[in-house]
């Protein structure tokens, strides 16, 4: 649905949704080695409690952000690997528990898990398409198309059973393809055990400021060999509660933002002399009956009356996930072959409470103001298959070749209702009129082929040189059904497009000695564009938005591996920006203008004594459009509308020009087999605008006159710093872990936007999302 996009509402999360407005147009109008390394010697300390004492030295990290495993230090990527240790200590149950801990990564979130938005590097989401691609270990997941409302629901998972994620910083075209052009964020699981038996059970309370109740979370987890050093099984479920603490300021209830997450895996794992299977099932629900957004004051940006908000129509948020992957690995002598294969099943609906800005429509009719809401059900289905082979690691030249098939089927439906206040049909024949404003229906269809190769040859000791290239063609289909409402004219449109795109990287490294390396890297990403709306005016489809990033960076470690320094320097040109425009009343995508991105950022880990682990991340960021968005002409009788949606030197919605982040992690052996680990993290976010600047022009016709220039800056959100605290007590079979997050109950925003009515323009309240209030929670494991 076309919303008027008062004050950048348009960028706000989750309400502002470009995907709804292209739908329907109504006349409405841790850082790098940072977490890695801190973490990973507490799950071995567990087993052997003297291991993490004995030694000063930090750990070697591996990743596969080249889709091999290489050591952290030798890869000429900007990633920050997330160990399982981290998640745990800090409770981390969403990504917004540990994104501020990322350089780079900015997160808004609406509160619930899986109402998030990511981008990475200043590339913010401006369109439906994601920027950040996800994958769950060899397979991607979440749609490239730009009717599925990527951007808005970014893969959010209950990270129980995840083994490590790792966040890979710029595009990542090459390897990884469409809608990786910001980075790529991927969920490594914890593979089936050949050998040792294990039984994990776990249970918590918490208590969120604010809340009235108390949230339960429980957990288990087994592996049991099949066949000793040949086949295994895993298994795990967890369930968290999502507290609520935001209450209702129209009917007075309590904590209605309460939810429930539910995380089931299942994997089976078989490994032959030269071929290794694996198979999982896994099934992620989200169930929130509300969000958590609270009511500012429109003058002062204070809370109306604390965390509280007006909710005339409930807005529940449900997301059922259901995913099947199958891993073959060969080792054919010469190389290492690949096939991973996966299916993915997900829905989500999602309901916005409209009645702050239009719910006065039903006084066009002489009625008394009433509510007005959208409900949105996505359904995606998508099946991916990867072929790859690899040389082996032993020669001076290292190659990977590759073939890619994805293929996309999603539903789109999406209803607007207008009823009276106390949300009862409007009196007749007002309901049959007016009742439903709109209702489509969004069928598309997204199937891609690539071919991929990735090569890397080490002339000498010291010279490395890398490169990738990829070739991707994409065909899709849409259609547009409109079957009732006012504001659209019933009927059918369909509409597809094609495209063909090249991307490409190359890196060379230099190694100045055995604990200092410096790269460059030169690579290129695309956001998948797709089928356009169907009007008199609108281009029949919106092409890839691309961009081009060059960044220098240095990992280097130093006295006796005791300290890790990693620094990189950034500059990103991008460009075709998919953007909203308005032809003939109808809102859909277009490619204009043009934005620049330059950042710095700093990862530093130390261990100054045994046991204790200190860490520094920070990120600067200068990110804003080079040129003017392209102008929407409305025509208006004797007079012509000019609508701009942003202009030259705006800053990116929701990227701070800086961030940083400070942990500690002391681990410390008791009497006996008992161990303590204590430890926190600071972060600090600076500040960020919801939007862009809009500026509207209105000027007569003939004789060409000005009247009135009006423009609109995005609303302001001021920055915050949050402290986050654990301890955790330890033997072989039992951890018991208190756990703080936001100590200091600082009360700060993630999103935020203007709720103003569209029929009288006036400004209601201000609508943010907080960040989570002061939550302390206690956490009991048993393994065995």
């Amino acid at each position: 649905m076309h919303k008027h996009h008062h004050r950048g509402q348009a960028l706000a999360t989750k309400r502002r949704s470009l995907s709804t407005a292209i739908a329907f147009t109504l006349a409405l109008g841790m850082a790098g080695p940072v977490l890695a390394q801190q973490a990973a010697p507490a799950t071995d300390a567990k087993a052997d409690p003297q291991a993490k004492t004995q030694a000063q030295e930090l750990d070697t990290v591996t990743v596969t952000a080249n889709k091999r495993e290489e050591n952290i230090r030798e890869v000429a990527v900007a990633i920050t690997k997330i160990s399982d240790q981290q998640l745990e200590n800090f409770n981390s149950t969403q990504m917004s528990d540990f994104a501020n801990y990322v350089p780079g990564l900015q997160l808004q979130s609406s509160g619930t898990p899986g109402q998030t938005q990511v981008s990475m590097r200043g590339i913010a989401s401006l369109s439906p398409g994601s920027t950040v691609g996800s994958y769950i270990d060899e397979t991607p997941l979440g749609s490239n198309g730009i009717y599925q409302q990527a951007t808005l629901y970014q893969l959010d998972l209950l990270p129980y059973d995840v083994d490590s994620i790792e966040v890979l910083r710029g595009p990542q075209g090459t390897l990884y393809g469409a809608g990786a052009m910001g980075g790529l964020i991927k969920y490594t699981m914890k593979k089936p055990d050949l050998s040792n038996y294990e039984l994990r059970v776990g249970a918590g309370l918490s208590d969120v400021q604010g809340g009235d109740d108390m949230g339960v979370n429980y957990r288990f987890g087994v592996n049991v060999p099949l066949v000793q050093d040949q086949a295994a099984l895993r298994m795990s479920y967890s369930h968290n509660d999502v507290v609520g603490y935001v209450d209702n300021l129209v009917d007075g209830r309590k904590d209605i933002n309460q939810g429930d997450q539910d995380s089931f895996r299942l994997s089976g794992y078989w490994k032959g002399e030269t071929v290794s299977v694996q198979a999982s099932i896994m099934e992620q629900k989200i169930d929130s009956p509300d969000n958590a957004t609270i009511a500012l004051d429109p003058t002062t940006k204070k809370p109306i009356a604390g965390l509280s908000n007006y909710v005339w129509v409930d807005e529940p948020f449900k997301k059922n996930l259901d995913y099947y992957a199958l891993t073959v690995n060969w080792d054919v002598g010469f190389a290492d072959f690949v096939s991973a294969t996966s299916y993915s099943d997900t829905d989500t609906v999602d309901t916005s409470d409209l009645t702050g800005s239009y719910g006065d429509y039903t006084m066009l009719f002489g009625l008394p103001s009433g509510s007005a809401y959208i409900t949105n059900g996505l359904s995606l289905t998508q099946f991916t298959q990867e072929f790859r082979l690899a040389s082996k690691t032993d020669g001076p030249f290292e190659w990977l070749l590759g073939a890619f098939y994805s293929n996309e089927n999603g539903k789109n439906h999406q209803f607007v209702g207008l009823n009276q206040v106390d949300q009862s049909p409007l009196p007749p024949p007002f309901d049959a009129i007016a009742g439903s404003l709109g209702e489509i229906f969004l069928p598309s269809s997204y199937t891609e082929t690539a071919v991929f190769a990735n090569g890397a040859y080490k002339f000498n000791d010291r010279f490395k040189l890398g490169a990738g290239v990829r070739y991707s063609s994409n065909d899709q289909k849409f259609s547009q059904i409109v079957t009732r409402g006012l504001l659209l004219p019933i009927g059918t449109e369909n509409n597809t497009s094609n495209e063909d795109v090249f991307t490409w990287s190359i890196s060379p490294q230099f190694q100045i000695n055995d604990d200092n390396m410096v790269y460059f890297k030169a690579s290129t990403g695309y956001q998948p564009g797709g089928p356009n709306i169907v009007a008199v005016g609108l281009p029949s489809q919106v092409d890839s938005s691309t961009l081009t990033s060059y960044e220098l960076g240095l990992k280097s470690a130093f006295s006796d591996n005791r300290v890790f320094v990693d620094l990189v320097g950034y500059h990103i040109d991008w460009k075709d920006i998919q953007v909203a425009s308005l032809v003939n009343g109808v809102s859909g995508l277009v490619n204009g203008g043009k934005a620049s991105s330059d950042g710095l950022e700093a990862a530093i880990t130390w261990r100054p004594i045994d046991g204790l682990t200190l860490g520094f991340t920070g990120s600067y960021n200068n990110s804003d459009l080079s040129e003017d968005f392209p102008t929407i002409t409305v025509p208006a009788g004797p007079a012509v509308v000019e609508i701009n949606t942003g202009l030259k030197g705006d800053r990116m919605p929701y990227v701070p020009d800086v961030t940083y982040a400070f942990t500690a992690d002391y681990y410390l052996p008791l009497n006996g087999s008992w161990s303590m680990d204590i430890g926190g993290g600071y972060r600090w976010v600076d500040s960020r605008t919801n939007g862009t600047t809009q500026r509207q022009v209105v000027s007569l016709v003939s004789p060409p006159t000005v009247l009135t220039t009006d423009i609109t800056p995005p609303l302001e959100i001021d920055s915050y710093q949050v402290l986050d605290l654990f301890a955790a007590f330890s033997n072989e079979h039992w951890t018991a872990r208190v756990y703080m997050k936001n100590a200091t109950d600082e009360r700060a925003y993630s999103t935020m936007a203007d709720v103003t009515s569209a029929v009288t323009g006036t400004l209601h309240h201000f609508a943010a999302s907080p960040i989570q209030p002061r939550t302390f929670g206690l956490e009991v494991d048993y393994r065995f």
